[in-house]
């Protein structure tokens, strides 16, 4: 079958009037091919308007990025607001202050700025289509959490360039709209998480103190019982804001003129260092002092930082042994009973400890130690080539290699001419008293070589600050932290206690793995309801240069 043009058909209608004017031809309807390219190009002149729609309402709004999304969108709605419900609007704004708090993200900084002040000019039409390009960000941003959050969140900051969202959350989000959800949906993008929501009610708590001038608290030396203070009421008053000093107690000191240090004072301080991982012994020292210095607003940005940190780690597993970092402790949950804490010690900044999620898959009973060579060259070699005896002292073997169990003897090496980096051979340490990994080791697979195990070294459980270690993590409760992970798995106490007692190797498997996540939060709330603050020990909260933290308070508490 001949097909003809649309101009082609025109001729031949006219040309056959001509020729048979009693015959009549019928007009042919396009074909399929010819529809499908008008629909195309009617679809491309709709989209082209849509996006002139979209450059003439944003009127040059420098934050605006996603101009194609933003034209389907609002072309998909008949070009009407989609942010009139204020509840929807408020929900939103409220997720994105929290990440402005944080102060990760520049462009979302802006962004929320630029929503405040077209809220307040009444522009509301910038402010839908802000606020709808803005959305799209935050949508890329929880999106890429999972894959990109442990660099935003620990140093690196949010990419300002976020991609577009997937199509499958494009999809909710059109959904979302089509069935009237789309506070629903706003709603789904925050964590669901109760560390998520106690942190927000701190934030809460602590904003009233953030607009006024924070009292300064230098008097310098240790203040004890009986000690003068210099500015008793900056005392008074930190510890107040913070919630270590209730209203009435801290009005009946200043009613009392107080000028010294009392058993009251002491009380609130004593609750204020537990917060802060500090020792409770009531006594303001240098640590004590650097603490009760940071205001209202440092914290608060420290906790909505936090609040972000926990889209990392969802507590969604019955099972779960939690340890976090700055606060050098373990926590074990099973079948969501907590069944045990301890104490324990991490990386060394110079040595951090990693972020890990895996799970705890076998025991190891009286472990050999198959040292690591960067710990082999920087700790060990140097040890063994300024005493000749440190190496049968500490039970070490030196190995031919990693796939070799040979042993070399230790005299037949000359240690004079040892050189660290060129090392050809690698040191295993038998197990026993001396062993680095104590009596316990708890494999998990993970890429870093990283695990938690037992330490003989129990002294340095004792300090307040235990980041001593090369990486991987020593628990000081790990005989009941072996007994409870086998028990959970089937294994009897007695069969446990047998192995215990013998000094030969020996690996078990765990039947049901426990979930293990390595985390790091500076500050959380308790389920005392007690904000906690730790040292930010690797120094992954101080990413942003005091000028823009200064900016950002500004503009957020001058509203």
């Amino acid at each position: 079958m001949l097909t003809l043009s649309r101009m082609g058909l025109v001729l031949v209608c006219v040309f056959s009037q001509v020729n048979h004017a009693e015959e009549v031809w019928p007009v042919q309807p396009l074909s399929a091919r010819e529809q499908l390219e008008q629909q195309f190009s009617d679809d491309i002149l709709q989209q082209k308007k849509a996006r002139q729609w979209v450059h003439e309402v944003a009127n040059n709004i420098a934050a605006i990025r996603y101009v194609d999304q933003l034209a389907d969108l609002y072309q998909s709605i008949g070009f009407v607001p989609l942010w009139q419900d204020t509840f929807t609007a408020s929900d939103f704004e409220q997720q994105l202050r929290m990440v402005v708090l944080s102060n990760i993200s520049s462009d979302f900084n802006r962004r929320y700025s630029l929503l405040q002040h077209y809220k307040q000019a009444n522009d509301w039409r910038q402010y839908d289509l802000l606020a709808t390009d803005t959305l799209f960000a935050y949508m890329s941003y929880v999106e890429g959490i999972p894959s990109y959050g442990r660099g935003w969140l620990f140093g690196a900051g949010v990419d300002p360039q976020l991609p577009i969202p997937s199509n499958t959350s494009l999809s909710r989000l059109y959904n979302a709209i089509d069935t009237e959800r789309l506070r629903s949906y706003i709603n789904s993008l925050k964590p669901d998480d109760e560390n998520y929501t106690r942190l927000l009610l701190a934030i809460d708590a602590l904003e009233p103190a953030a607009n006024d001038d924070w009292p300064g608290f230098y008097q310098p030396g240790i203040i004890r019982l009986g000690t003068r203070l210099r500015n008793p009421d900056a005392l008074i008053t930190i510890l107040e804001q913070l919630g270590d000093l209730r209203d009435f107690e801290a009005d009946q000191i200043r009613a009392a003129g107080i000028r010294t240090y009392n058993v009251d004072l002491a009380n609130a301080v004593k609750s204020f260092q537990r917060r802060h991982g500090l020792k409770e012994d009531g006594v303001i020292g240098p640590q004590t002092r650097q603490w009760l210095a940071i205001s209202p607003r440092s914290r608060i940005r420290v906790l909505a930082l936090n609040a972000q940190r926990t889209r990392l780690w969802p507590s969604d597993a019955a099972s779960l042994l939690v340890v976090n970092i700055p606060n050098y402790a373990l926590s074990l949950w099973l079948n969501d009973r907590h069944v045990l804490d301890s104490k324990v010690i991490v990386g060394r900044p110079s040595r951090r400890t990693p972020l890990l999620t895996t799970n705890v898959s076998s025991v190891v009973f009286n472990p050999y130690w198959n040292v690591p060579m960067s710990i082999m060259r920087k700790d060990i070699l140097p040890k063994a080539q300024r005493d000749r005896g440190y190496l049968y002292r500490n039970g070490f073997a030196v190995i031919r290699s990693w796939q070799s169990s040979e042993q070399i003897p230790i005299h037949t090496i000359d240690w004079r001419i040892v050189n660290a980096k060129s090392f050809p051979y690698r040191l295993r340490q038998k197990p026993g008293s001396k062993n680095a990994l104590g009596r316990f080791k708890f494999n998990m697979p993970n890429d870093h070589a990283i695990y938690l195990h037992d330490t003989p070294a129990k002294s340095l459980f004792a300090k307040e600050t235990r980041a001593f270690s090369s990486g991987c993590v020593r628990v000081e409760q790990a005989d009941s932290l072996a007994m409870i992970l086998l028990n959970h798995s089937g294994v009897p106490e007695q069969r446990v206690n047998e192995l215990k007692s013998r000094t030969k190797t020996k690996t078990v498997g765990l039947s049901n793995k426990v979930k293990v996540q390595v985390i790091y939060q500076t500050a959380w709330v308790d389920s005392d309801g007690l904000v906690n603050y730790r040292n930010d020990v690797y120094d992954y909260d101080k990413f942003v240069a005091m000028s823009q933290n200064q900016e950002l308070f500004t503009s957020l508490y001058t509203e």
